[in-house]
């Protein structure tokens, strides 16, 4: 049996050869929830911005039916007019592309419009295609 004298010492010496363990057990906990934070706003990044890309297609759908009623086109040539629109988004990413397409199209059709306009109906789709997906 150990003497008094030497117990504390021996425990002493067990507790610092187990510290490294309860250390990197620490870090690993850490880096877990670490990384776990990490994934979860990545995952929220990657959500956020698919909802935007849908967003912005709802909004240009949207917009090329409006701007097909104000050429006059029939159901089924607006909606694909629409796509159209959609696919203008595409070839050069923002806005200004589907503005260009649409006052084109717009002016060509004989419709009195001006991209301020234009810009107005993309602030009010961009809003209603926001409410839809949302809401």
């Amino acid at each position: 049996m150990l003497s008094q004298a030497r117990r504390p010492v021996i425990t002493a010496v067990a507790r610092l050869s187990r510290a490294p363990y309860l250390e990197a057990d620490s870090k690993r906990i850490a880096m877990t929830t670490f990384d776990d934070r990490e994934r979860a706003f990545e995952n929220k990044y990657a959500r956020d911005q698919e909802m935007q890309f849908k967003i912005v297609a709802r909004r240009n759908r949207l917009l090329g039916l409006w701007a097909a009623r104000q050429m006059g086109l029939s159901d089924v040539e607006a909606e694909t007019y629409a796509s159209e629109v959609i696919r203008a988004e595409f070839e050069e990413a923002g806005d200004e592309e589907v503005v260009k397409k649409l006052l084109g199209d717009l002016i060509s059709a004989g419709v009195e419009c001006d991209e301020t306009r234009i810009r107005q109906a993309l602030e009010h789709k961009n809003v209603e295609a926001r409410r839809q997906m949302i809401g």
